[in-house]
C-alpha cells in the first residue's frame, strides 16, 4: 500500500522541449529535468479543475457508486487491477450493477506522465490503456531516465491506436497536468484519501481489501 504524502512535491511535465517540475505550491521549477529543456514559467496556484472527467464504466444510474484511487505507480493498483478489478468488472460493472469511477493519484511525475497517456485516448481507450499501464508497469516505471519511461508509456499509446502527434500533443500539455495535479489533490483532500489503493462505496472509505470483502460490500449496499 502506498501512503499519500501531505505535500504534493516534485511531479515532472513533458512540456514544450523538456521536463519540467511542479513544486508543493502548485508553480514550475525554473529547472529542467531535461538539459535540453529551457526555463519554464510560473503556474498559477488558481487552477479550474472542472475542465477534468471523471473515468468511469457501468451503468451511471446505478444505486451503488465504487470510486477507486490509485496511482499508476503503485504495485498493489497493478496488483488489484491485474486480479479483484477483474472480478469486479464481471460481476458487477459488465452487469451494469454498479457504478465504477477510477481516479489517479500522483506520487510522482511517472505517475501524471501515465494519466496524461492514459487520458489521452478519452474515455473510449482509458480503461484499456491503463490495463496495458499496469500489466506492463514493472517494465515502463523501471526503463531508466525520463526520456526511456516516456518512450515506453509512448508505445502503450500507440498499441492502443493513438498517432504519435497525438501523444506528442498531450504530453506536452503543461496546463493540463497542472489541471490534473490540482483536481487530485482537491479530490484526496475531499475524501480524505491517504493512501493506495483506497476505496469510496457509496460515500464510505475502506482502504486495499480482498475482493471477497469488496464484494461483501457491494452486495449488502445493492441490498442482497
Amino acid at each position: 500500500m502506498n501512503r499519500i504524502l501531505p505535500i504534493f512535491a516534485a511531479v515532472a511535465v513533458v512540456a514544450v522541449g523538456g521536463w519540467y517540475v511542479f513544486g508543493g505550491q502548485n508553480t514550475v521549477s525554473n529547472t529542467p529535468v531535461n538539459p535540453l529543456a529551457g526555463a519554464a514559467s510560473a503556474q498559477s496556484a488558481e487552477v479550474d479543475t472542472s475542465t477534468i472527467v471523471d473515468m468511469s464504466q457501468g451503468n451511471p444510474d446505478a444505486d451503488v457508486t465504487v470510486i477507486e484511487y490509485a496511482s499508476f505507480t503503485c504495485p498493489h493498483c497493478a496488483t488489484f487491477h491485474k486480479g479483484s478489478y477483474k472480478e469486479l468488472k464481471a460481476d458487477y460493472i459488465d452487469t451494469g450493477k454498479i457504478n465504477f469511477v477510477y481516479r489517479e493519484v500522483f506520487f510522482d511525475r511517472y505517475g501524471l506522465w501515465a494519466s496524461m497517456v492514459a487520458r489521452c485516448g478519452g474515455q473510449e481507450k482509458y480503461f484499456g490503456i491503463t490495463d496495458l499501464i499496469y500489466a506492463g508497469q514493472s517494465e515502463w516505471s523501471r526503463a531508466g531516465e525520463p526520456a526511456a519511461i516516456v518512450e515506453e508509456l509512448r508505445k502503450i499509446g500507440r498499441l492502443a491506436g493513438i498517432e504519435n502527434e497525438t501523444l506528442d500533443a498531450c504530453l506536452q500539455d503543461a496546463t493540463k497536468a497542472q489541471t490534473l495535479v490540482s483536481w487530485y489533490e482537491e479530490n484526496a483532500k475531499s475524501d480524505g484519501i491517504e493512501s493506495t489503493p483506497s476505496f469510496i462505496i457509496n460515500g464510505k472509505k475502506y482502504s486495499n481489501m480482498a475482493y471477497s470483502e469488496m464484494k461483501d460490500i457491494i452486495e449488502a449496499a445493492l441490498g442482497n
